[in-house]
């Protein structure tokens, strides 16, 4: 062996060894630093013309393994999920106060009654009356603060959501940007644990946001998937886009990374991002649905109440609320008897009218007067006062008043019933409380009613997975087919409604919801609606209140009369 051959092969040997000794030296000094990740040294045994010439270094390499960085993006995704969810929705809780507290919303209930107790063992104390309809109002204005304070949450959630994707896509570019850095290192058989380093920092962040799949390039580097594997880095830095709406699900979409074709729809698996549209698409929008039936169903109890009793002196008229029903099937599905009374200045009975609901009959003063039929059940009832008073329906609104000046109208709900209400509780004639929307999805109506919506009147529902994600949007026209049957029939088709990710039921009382069906358990949200009921203009999600906009704004539509 040549002098000159020994000492490169020595040279080849300390060239190594200073390598090595770079490596164990950062691999020292970078101990408790975030993030790094020890390397090696790859050595090669440098063979020339058969004989042996030393060693060569090939590059210093990661140590890192990729199942456990694979794990830890997992389960960093999922913590920042649950983080943000957990953090947002005690604040969301917060807003209701502690339960076992006198200060509490749900206390205030338990003082609207006491104060109505207080006011009904002393009737002629004016100061516990008007304590009463104080400790009502305050109740309500509690409902409407916590209620805009929710809807004031969502748009919280939407500000931080495009926040977190604003970083996101720049997480995505970096990300992509270091893949061609790492390659070429690698190509020239340069140290790349730096850049590998600084990527896998970022790919960490990128996963605590928005949970995407990581894989490993041949050539260096990682390619960036959404769970369902539309590529977000890697070949260009796709750009995220958040989509949000008050009335639909917010969801995330990819623009592609060449500028051309249409963005595509991605789930969002965990991260914070997860976390937080869990929030603002189901959980807040739950709470606000929950909150207005808790108000609804309170102040039924109250108007039940105030229905089944009279005022003194009585009122010269009484108007109810809107029920979005026609005269015909507002009328109708009414079981056992009511009665009307007409009364003078000093409370005598000039007349009464018992109706009986079981029967289609009238009795005036306690004598049979003949029939009536539930499409003119107003005409009716006005011929049966004889004068003395006038009933008449409009707009989905019924109102009875007395002819003559002084005198007055009483209503003894007596064993009526529909949807669970007596009734002048059902047509909301002598509320305490009332609502500027329908407020109230007990429609009464049965499959056999009339749906009462024009023939070809359309309403589009969007389905969307629990992330968001749209799955389709579907245009339904109202049928020619005239029942409410019908319409459900025509909703849950599986041509042209929901019928293949769920179903619309219609409970006993006429309430119309929706369920999901496995393993999609798709959601719906109403994108638009242009139908109207004849003689009420009341939309079909006005009246079984479906969408996020019907129910997120209920509890705060109610007020004392």
């Amino acid at each position: 062996m040549s002098l000159n051959l020994t000492l490169r092969t020595a040279l080849s040997g300390l060239n190594a060894a200073q390598v090595g000794l770079r490596s164990v030296s950062d691999n020292i000094a970078n101990v408790n630093t975030p993030g790094y990740v020890r390397t090696t040294v790859n050595q090669q045994p440098l063979v020339v013309g058969g004989t042996g010439a030393g060693v060569t270094v090939d590059g210093r390499k990661r140590r890192a393994d990729q199942y456990l960085e694979a794990a830890r993006q997992v389960a960093g995704g999922e913590a920042n999920r649950w983080s943000a969810y957990s953090q947002n929705l005690d604040n969301a809780q917060g807003l209701f106060g502690d339960p076992s507290t006198s200060n509490a919303f749900f206390s205030g209930l338990d003082q609207v009654f006491a104060a109505f107790s207080a006011a009904a063992n002393d009737p002629a104390s004016t100061l516990l009356r008007r304590q009463a309809i104080g400790d009502v109002q305050n109740f309500l204005g509690d409902a409407q603060r916590i209620n805009d304070q929710l809807n004031a949450l969502s748009g919280t959630m939407d500000s931080r959501i495009s926040s977190d994707v604003s970083r996101a896509n720049d997480l995505l570019r970096q990300i992509d940007a270091l893949n061609s850095e790492i390659s070429r290192a690698k190509l020239v058989s340069q140290d790349s644990s730096g850049a590998e380093n600084k990527q896998a920092q970022l790919v960490n962040e990128l996963t605590g946001l928005i949970g995407a799949k990581v894989s490993q390039r041949s050539g260096g580097g990682v390619d960036i998937r959404s769970p369902e594997g539309v590529k977000l880095a890697g070949d260009g830095a796709a750009t995220l886009v958040y989509n949000a709406s008050a009335a639909t699900p917010g969801y995330i979409s990819v623009a592609p990374s060449d500028g051309l074709g249409a963005a595509t729809p991605i789930q969002v698996a965990s991260g914070e991002v997860r976390g937080l549209m869990d929030l603002r698409n189901t959980k807040l929008p739950q709470m606000s649905d929950q909150l207005g039936e808790f108000v609804q169903r309170a102040v039924q109890a109250l108007n039940d109440a105030h229905n089944a009793s009279s005022s003194t002196p009585p009122p010269a008229s009484m108007t109810g609320r809107s029920t979005g029903l026609d005269e015909a099937t507002a009328a109708s599905n009414f079981t056992g008897q009511a009665t009307l009374a007409i009364l003078d200045s000093t409370g005598a009975v000039q007349r009464t009218v018992t109706i009986d609901f079981d029967n289609s009959q009238l009795s005036v003063d306690g004598t049979p007067a003949g029939g009536f039929t539930p499409a003119t059940f107003s005409s009716d009832l006005t011929s049966a006062l004889g004068g003395l008073g006038t009933v008449s329906f409009s707009n989905g609104t019924m109102t009875i008043a007395a002819a003559a000046p002084g005198s007055g109208v009483a209503i003894d709900e007596g064993s009526s019933q529909k949807a669970g209400r007596g009734f002048s509780a059902f047509f909301g004639l002598n509320d305490l409380v009332r609502s500027t929307g329908v407020g109230d999805y007990d429609t009464g109506l049965s499959a056999s009613d009339m749906h009462g919506f024009t023939p070809g009147d359309t309403i589009t529902l969007r389905l969307s997975q629990p992330d968001g994600k749209p799955i389709c949007d579907v245009t339904v026209p109202a049928p020619a087919g005239p029942t409410v049957g019908d319409l459900v029939n025509a909703l849950n088709s599986n041509s042209g409604g929901v019928g293949l990710y769920g179903q619309f039921s219609l409970d006993a009382n006429g309430r119309l919801s929706f369920s999901g069906s496995p393993p999609a358990n798709a959601t719906i949200s109403v994108v638009q609606d242009l139908t109207q009921r004849a003689g009420t203009g009341v939309s079909v999600s006005e009246l079984f209140g479906l969408g996020r906009d019907q129910r997120a704004l209920r509890a705060g539509q109610y007020q004392v009369d």
